[in-house]
């Protein structure tokens, strides 16, 4: 008799278990450094702790003018204007002088001087948030691809684990501890459960976020002209065409002015970003870009003025629907509109996420281990290899952000390409936890590894309080709630971990908790 066919459960079982597995160490790193990145701005701030905690936004129309006056004579600028989470001003401008990037620079300035900020060199919280992505070390159009192809076995794994997984929400409700297998199965049900909508809505926003680069074949088609290609830039972003210099030197008309018209539009605190182009000419343009934060669509809402007068000749305030669809959906992906209570529910939802991912990985070792025991086999390399890159992907993850977190205070504040060196710290620790992975028992190594990182991520407050002056208790003190919230995360975190090495020292394995014990010798009965 032939083989009886699959059924269609059967066959998104075994769908659902490979496209898990073949990038799941890739989706690991990504949901976890994607999650930390929700707090990108709050770490970048912990990052750089000589900038002073400030209790108020500064107004965006005399910033805007300072900064003015600090790029005088560069041709180019643009910046990024202080708000309630970032208290510097990100500024990116023209520099005559450079030859590198075109002649661009970009930095941080103080928004009370205009002065350029002394601070260590970080790329702070924008690490973990680009490599979420583009991963670092992989040039930034094939990380993006990794990216997008991950996020795609990401959809695939999450549509067939719901088929496959039929009374999936009665099992959010079971969880058996200490049955080995089954454990495993149920915390991934649970957690898979848990934020269900959630990681479909951030997996599917994540593809679309970059979809003309997946799929660039339908704009080309579309658009063909210059006319054509300028209006869809217009739908995508709040930058207008460069125009055509006109040769005669003119001021600038003073910032204060134009973005006291964009606050009266917008309220108070809504301003995002200025950029000016061809400043010091007669044909210069000044566009004030709206603030995303309380915005769910990241559609561009900008006013255009004339540089020379200030007079205003453009407002966008709408896009078109599709491009709307479009701002709603990188909104959602990004988060970047929510409010304290709604950013710490992304945290947690997508930390589940992240445990989601990782549980799925180890339940694919423990099943094949439990079977091959079960038959008396030996195991293959396959799972001696699946073993070590999940300890070094999922544990060994944890080690070297933390580590990167550490290489932020010990590495000298005026060391020469320091940012660098902290991102050269993180990637070594990852490698040095693999191979120590690959050296160690699994049990042992998962153990090691579990440990460290929670000491790891458990000394970061002791270590700024001895290398800052601003320590957990006098942050408590003065109110500085970023450093305070940094802290008790790190040591929330740590606490995690130490109950993954806890509860893994403890474990028994069910062979031997279930072994008959062995007869006392004669000799001890007597």
């Amino acid at each position: 008799m032939g083989k009886r066919p699959q059924g269609l459960r059967q066959s998104m079982s075994g769908l659902h278990t490979w496209v898990g597995l073949l990038l799941g160490w890739v989706l690991y790193a990504m949901f976890l450094t994607g999650t930390v990145a929700y707090f990108k701005d709050e770490l970048s701030q912990w990052m750089r702790p000589e900038v002073a905690r400030r209790l108020n936004v500064p107004d965006p129309g005399i910033v805007a003018q300072r900064m003015a006056q600090a790029f005088d004579g560069a041709p180019q600028w643009s910046i990024r204007l202080p708000d309630a989470r970032n208290p510097l001003v990100y500024a990116f401008w023209r520099d005559p002088k450079e030859q590198g990037r075109r002649g661009f620079r970009d930095g941080y300035f103080d928004p009370l001087t205009g002065n350029a900020v002394d601070s260590r060199e970080t790329m702070g919280g924008d690490f973990f948030y680009r490599f979420h992505f583009q991963f670092h070390h992989i040039p930034v159009f094939w990380g993006r691809w990794l990216a997008g192809l991950a996020a795609m076995f990401m959809l695939v794994a999450i549509i067939s684990g719901i088929i496959t997984h039929k009374k999936i929400f009665v099992d959010f409700f079971t969880f058996r501890w200490g049955k080995g297998q089954r454990s495993w199965l149920d915390a991934h049900n649970a957690l898979s459960v848990f934020g269900l909508p959630f990681h479909l809505m951030i997996t599917y926003t994540g593809l679309v976020t970059l979809m003309a680069m997946y799929m660039p074949w339908g704009q080309q088609a579309a658009v063909n002209t210059p006319q054509e290609r300028q209006a869809l830039s217009a739908q995508l972003g709040a930058f207008s065409p460069p125009a055509q210099p006109s040769g005669q030197s003119v001021a600038l008309a003073p910032l204060g002015p134009m973005a006291g018209q964009a606050q009266e539009r917008w309220g108070g605190g809504n301003v995002g970003r200025i950029s000016v182009s061809l400043a010091g000419d007669a044909a210069a343009r000044v566009s004030i870009a709206r603030a995303e934060a309380g915005r769910v669509s990241m559609s561009p809402q900008y006013m255009l003025f004339e540089g020379s007068t200030g007079r205003l000749l453009e407002t966008r305030d709408s896009v078109g629907a599709a491009a709307e669809t479009r701002g709603v959906l990188y909104g959602l992906h990004l988060g970047r509109f929510s409010d304290i209570v709604t950013r710490w529910l992304y945290f947690i939802v997508s930390l589940a996420g992240t445990a989601m991912v990782g549980t799925g990985l180890v339940l694919w070792t423990v099943k094949r281990r439990q079977k091959l025991q079960a038959s008396g086999k030996n195991g293959h390399a396959g799972l001696w290899l699946v073993e070590r890159l999940n300890i070094a992907g999922i544990a060994g993850l944890s080690v070297a952000m933390g580590a990167f977190l550490w290489a932020n205070r010990l590495l000298p504040v005026d060391a020469p390409m320091r940012a660098a060196g902290e991102i050269q710290v993180f990637f070594v620790a990852w490698l040095l936890a693999l191979a120590h992975a690959l050296v160690r028992p699994p049990k042992a190594a998962w153990l090691e590894q579990w440990m460290l990182a929670a000491l790891v991520l458990g000394g970061l407050p002791l270590l700024n309080a001895v290398t800052t002056e601003r320590s957990l208790f006098r942050s408590l003190a003065s109110g500085d709630w970023v450093f305070v919230g940094a802290d008790c995360l790190f040591l929330g975190l740590a606490g995690l971990h130490g109950v993954l090495a806890w509860r893994l020292w403890r474990h028994v394995p069910a062979a031997a908790r279930h072994a008959k014990p062995r007869p006392a010798a004669r000799g001890a009965q007597a």
